[in-house]
């Protein structure tokens, strides 16, 4: 019992321990709202700025600060102005009675001015400096005026410049407090926006100038402070400007505090030197620079007390939550937390932009599903008995309603006459219009109007005759239409599919390829890598401006190549325009084969103008496509003809589909967009590069052929040709290729050219099996040259031969062996 229950008892500890740490982050959760809510959504940060500016002098004398302040606030969050002006107010208290009169008159005769104004200005943003500028110039020579009952030059010079301060506060003001809301930025900041909220924090601090604890100076402490966050969040050279622009508001308000200018910039600096350490190492920065600058600036007596401010600096920084150094990275372009808010936000808008493709994909595949269902549901016999009854049903309405006999042949013999009715038909619809005699005495026999239900049979044997084609090509149409549907969802959701794919899961690759490259004296900035993949790898480099020596290609790729085990090739390359700048290279896979096409094509009677077309076409997944469509006819518009018909087929594949679904596409469109008797075929071969696999899909074309060696190969298939009909069966007929093999493709120009030939095939085969070349130009021309002699140089059609030649794809430079590479990825 004491073990169980010392057992139970354990647990019971370390869950009170749990929540207690729970409870400990929820409490300081929340009491980080409660500040976020007081000071930033109610404003009262505005009112502890406006104390601090209102206290805040220039040169022992000037307080530029109000009035800007106050302006800003007024125009971007009027609803906080009371509060500013309070702040403002208690602030110039502090220093005097007097400040604190003419902080309140000015603010005062700002807002009557600008409210009378107001409506005559078309931007008040830009009016808003030139007002201040203008107010603060009379109300000082006024204030002066009252107090001295004159006006001297020294005061105007001072109110001028008071006046030019004020300008330049109120545009960095406007610029700098909407950093301060409680929107949530999404973008970065710039840097005039950085610089902006360095000044205003600045200019917040020279209010606490004078506050000592325990003759340790505030405002010290708070700028060192200020140096150290920004150090340590944005490296060495925010860190030194917010150094600068501190030190020297500082000077500006106290000129003795030109020694503190440059302790805080290097401190700046060397903190963000020492940005690595993390907070240790910037803290060190700072203690460096306070003992170098205390004993070089100061004597020893006031070392201890700049030691002992710069410690409290350090602890403050210390304690500072590591939540809102984040939170600040976040917005300042360079640092790792801004790059990875970045690729956070774009992995975000990839996985909304691949569910909604996804979801599109989905919506194509339940209509083509619907369209499928609709067919299949649909019983083909159950269709034929309806359209035979109401066939039936109309011949009777025109015939038998009005027959004295109609009794006698429905009611009571109802069988008989539906079948005689339905042997008429059929024998009607199966003889060209003859019935047999014998079915026509018995029909007689039968019926007292035997001769118009006959005519009557036949004439609405043509009606559903034409219905019956309508309804064929509706279910046609809709067959094609539920293809194409799933065809584009097949696409789309392989896009969604590769948006999806996570780029971050190479990041080990990355650094190894870029460790091993750079230990190979190849300078590279940065490596990307999207796939790696066999016979699909995509890598995108950046290197430094090459100055056109061609290292990717000579070096680079070879490297790759070692590395991954498989022939790598550039595959896009954008050099600098400039010598500091870098290249952009893309490099892929290299493909098994590669494809050499020729083609040699004349027009009718020798004119300019083909009613031919090809087309090579390489494809991003790996494949080369070459088509040849014969447009119906000669000259100008059987060229349009089927020119429209490869860039329709051209676009079609290259968006993904599958190939039959592809032309079939192209053949309904062709077919349903005019109804002139203009007509095309295609032949096209599609060919994987990686296995020379090729697979043929021949409409209405003439037969090809394929020479390996003294060896010829016919490859042929038999549709009609596109736009005849809506609907046809695709015969797709596939053939391995092999490296040095002749793949000649040809119009029925040609094909059909020779004259006094009876079997074409075999004169085309004997001729290309006399061929002694394999160059591909040279074939296309020899071919057509033969063919142009058999009709003694007449050109009686439209010729196109196009040849294409099979090699193995063999890049120009070798691989570069990476023994060190290689070890590590053992």
């Amino acid at each position: 019992m004491q073990k169980v229950g010392r057992s139970m008892t354990e647990p019971l500890g370390e869950v009170q321990l749990n929540r207690s740490k729970v409870d400990i982050g929820q409490a300081f959760i929340n009491f980080q709202l409660w500040l976020e809510t007081f000071f930033l959504k109610k404003g009262y940060i505005l009112l502890f700025i406006g104390f601090l500016l209102g206290r805040a002098l220039i040169l022992a004398k000037l307080t530029p600060f109000t009035l800007p302040f106050f302006a800003a606030v007024y125009l971007l969050r009027k609803d906080r102005a009371p509060l500013a002006l309070v702040g403002l107010t208690a602030g110039a208290a502090t220093l005097s009675v007097q400040n604190a009169a003419s902080a309140f008159s000015i603010s005062f005769l700002f807002l009557f001015v600008f409210r009378i104004s107001k409506k005559w200005l078309s931007n008040e943003m830009k009016a808003l400096p030139f007002y201040v500028f203008a107010i603060l110039l009379v109300g000082k020579i006024a204030e002066g005026f009252i107090l001295t009952s004159t006006v001297t030059l020294y005061n105007g010079m001072m109110a001028g410049v008071e006046a030019s301060l004020g300008f330049i506060l109120t545009m960095i003001f406007l610029q700098g407090l909407p950093l301060l809301s409680i929107n949530k930025r999404r973008q970065s900041l710039k840097t005039e926006e950085i610089v902006c909220l360095i000044i205003i924090l600045a200019s917040v601090m020279t209010g606490t100038i004078g506050w000592t604890i325990y003759d340790l100076s505030i405002e010290h402490i708070m700028s060192r402070y200020l140096v150290l966050l920004f150090a340590f969040v944005a490296g060495a050279t925010v860190g030194s400007t917010v150094g600068v622009v501190t030190g020297l508001i500082f000077s500006l308000a106290n000129i003795s505090s030109f020694f503190h200018m440059s302790l805080l910039a290097f401190a700046g600096l060397l903190g963000g030197l020492l940005k690595e350490g993390r907070k240790l190492g910037v803290s060190l920065g700072l203690l460096i620079a306070t003992l170098l600058m205390g004993m070089y600036g100061e004597g020893n007596g006031n070392l201890m007390i700049t030691l002992y401010e710069t410690g409290a600096a350090i602890f403050i920084f210390l304690v500072t939550p590591i939540s809102l150094t984040s939170k600040l990275a976040k917005h300042i372009p360079g640092t790792p937390e801004y790059a990875a808010e970045q690729q956070h936000y774009m992995r975000k808008m990839r996985d909304v932009t691949a569910q909604r493709v996804s979801q599109f994909s989905n919506v194509f595949q339940a209509l083509s599903k619907s369209f499928s269902n609709y067919d299949a549901t649909s019983s083909r016999d159950d269709d034929e008995d309806r359209e035979i009854d109401y066939f039936l049903s109309n011949v009777t309405e025109k015939t038998c309603q009005t027959c004295f006999k109609k009794e006698h042949c429905w009611a009571r013999n109802f069988n008989t006459t539906y079948d005689y009715m339905k042997d008429i038909m059929t024998e009607i619809d199966s003889s060209d219009g003859i019935v047999s005699a014998k079915l026509a005495r018995e029909w007689e026999k039968h019926c007292t109007r035997s001769k118009k239900v006959t005519e009557t049979i036949q004439q609405e044997l043509t009606y559903l005759k034409a219905n019956q084609k309508l309804k064929k090509q509706v279910h046609e149409s809709r067959r094609l239409v539920a293809d194409q549907l799933l065809g584009v969802s097949e696409v789309m959701g392989d896009f969604a599919k590769e948006i999806q794919r996570e780029r971050e899961n190479h990041h080990k690759q990355e650094e190894q390829i870029l460790e091993a490259l750079q230990e190979f004296g190849v300078e590279i900035e940065q490596v990307d890598i999207y796939s790696l993949e066999q016979g699909n790898v995509d890598i995108d480099m950046a290197i430094p401006y090459c100055n056109g020596h061609g290292e990717c290609e000579k070096l680079i790729a070879p490297m790759l190549s070692d590395i991954l085990g498989e022939t790598i090739l550039v595959g896009k390359e954008e050099c600098a325009a400039y010598s500091t700048g870098f290249c952009h290279v893309t490099f892929r896979s290299a493909k098994a084969y590669a494809v050499e096409t020729s083609v040699a094509h004349a027009a009718k009677d020798g004119g300019f103008i083909s009613g031919d077309s090809h087309s090579t076409i390489e494809l991003g997944s790996g494949k080369y496509a070459i088509a040849i469509s014969d447009g119906m006819g000669n000259g100008e518009r059987a060229h349009i003809e089927s020119q429209e018909t490869l860039e329709l087929l051209q676009k079609i594949l290259q968006s993904g589909i599958e190939e039959r679904v592809a032309i079939k596409s192209v053949n309904s469109i062709l077919s349903l967009r005019t109804t002139d008797e203009i007509f095309s075929t295609l032949d096209l071969a599609m060919i994987d590069l990686q296995n020379a696999e090729v697979k043929f899909l021949k409409i209405g074309s003439t037969p090809s052929f394929v020479k390996r060696g003294s060896k010829v190969m016919k490859i042929q298939a038999s549709n009609l040709p596109m736009g005849i009909i809506q609907e046809f069966d695709v015969d797709v007929v596939s053939e391995q290729l092999k490296a040095g093999d002749l793949l000649i493709m040809m119009s029925d120009g040609v094909f059909e050219g020779p004259k006094h030939v009876e079997n074409f095939d075999l004169w085309m085969k004997r001729k290309i099996t006399e061929l002694k070349t394999s160059d591909p130009q040279e074939v296309a021309d020899l071919i057509m040259e033969e063919v142009i002699r058999s009709r003694s140089g007449r050109i009686e059609d439209d010729m196109t031969v196009v040849v294409s030649k099979v090699t193995h794809n063999t890049p120009k430079w070798s691989s570069i062996p990476m023994q060190n590479m290689r070890k590590k990825a053992n």
